[in-house]
């Protein structure tokens, strides 16, 4: 599997603003801080990071951070399009030092209002081709694959769809479930887009209002699935496997089925990691995306409680997922992924 290693196709901020609700959402609220003693590479002092990743994931990423390097951090957090709207807002105004998203087109909208400083390469040496854009502007920093989960009283394994395109045909008509609002979702249907075309993407999406149920989130599609509101949705892999690891109460009656054979709805999604030009101390944001890329910010994946996938500085993933060179994902050209396009397919087919 490989994913090749350009940014995404340039997206308007008219557009985004459409795209403006992501999967876990969330104000752009100041966040608390953390300090501790020492540092590294020679930097020092405090930064801004402005977080659309899971919030609990990057406190994890800032302690262990700040308690090796002794570099304060603030997280501002809120939702990917949210946040990169607000720093081309601001320009070179901007108090963030820092961005990270969940999703990657947020990170090409800034990129490409030329906001974004050089990755040092150090850090871009930590993570392997396939999971960073060409133009060095930003790296992945972790990474997350699409999955259907299923309620395994409802559909047998000889029941699944081959490939995520069933799902637009007659038979799954009110049988599964999405949150299409969402920076998740969307991303999906951008690597469709890609893989398979225009007319096909169309075609699909029109199908898909047929036959889904609309859900605001993940996590209550997951829930419906799990209550036997509806047989199936189409989320990302995590949010089972975190559900699991607490009381896996909202998860009990569900599995997730990978579609692999590099089909469509086996797209695997790239978070990113950018320093801002606008930046006040440089030093110390290069610093932190090299820990996060780093061996020890790669573990805080593996370990911790997050389940989304290790991609860097040879760290393999959680033992609980599937490994990625089993997930047989599709070869996508990120520079290709077209959103503001996916936004206007979504819009035309009364999804959005």
């Amino acid at each position: 599997m490989k994913i090749r290693n350009r940014a995404l196709a340039g997206i308007s901020l008219a557009a985004s603003a459409v795209l403006g609700l992501t999967a876990c959402g969330g104000s752009t609220t100041p966040a608390a801080t953390s300090s501790a003693s020492g540092s590294a590479a020679g930097a020092s002092g405090e930064i801004t990071v402005y977080n659309a990743q899971h919030e609990s994931l990057t406190k994890e990423w800032v302690d262990a951070f700040t308690a090796e390097t002794g570099i304060k951090v603030t997280m501002r957090q809120g939702s990917d399009t949210e946040l990169s709207n607000q720093i081309i807002q601001e320009g070179q105004a901007s108090p963030a030092d820092v961005f990270l998203t969940e999703n990657s087109p947020a990170m090409t909208q800034v990129e490409n209002a030329d906001l974004f400083a050089d990755v040092d390469k150090a850090t871009l040496e930590q993570v392997p081709t396939e999971f960073q854009p060409s133009t060095g502007k930003w790296t992945g920093i972790a990474a997350r694959s699409t999955v259907l989960v299923y309620d395994k009283a409802k559909i047998s394994e000889d029941q699944l769809p081959k490939s995520m395109l069933d799902l637009a045909k007659p038979e799954w008509k009110g049988k599964w479930a999405a949150s299409p609002t969402g920076a998740d979702f969307q991303a999906i249907v951008s690597a469709l887009l890609e893989l398979k075309g225009e007319d096909a993407t169309e075609e699909w999406l029109q199908g898909m209002k047929e036959n889904f149920k609309a859900y605001k989130g993940n996590s209550t599609a997951m829930k419906a699935v799990n209550a036997g509101e509806v047989d199936a949705a189409l989320i990302y892999h995590y949010y089972y496997y975190g559900d699991q690891a607490k009381t896996g109460e909202n998860s009990k009656n569900v599995t997730p089925y990978y579609f692999k054979n590099q089909d469509p709805g086996a797209f695997l999604s790239v978070s990113g990691g950018g320093v801002l030009k606008s930046s006040k101390n440089a030093a110390a944001a290069q610093e932190f995306l090299k820990f996060v890329t780093g061996k020890k910010g790669q573990e805080v994946l593996k370990n911790g409680t997050s389940f989304e996938y290790a991609i860097a500085s040879d760290v393999p993933a959680n033992d609980k997922l599937v490994p990625i060179k089993d997930l047989q994902a599709p070869a996508v050209d990120a520079a290709k992924l077209n959103s503001e396009k996916v936004t206007d397919l979504m819009t035309k087919a009364g999804l959005l």
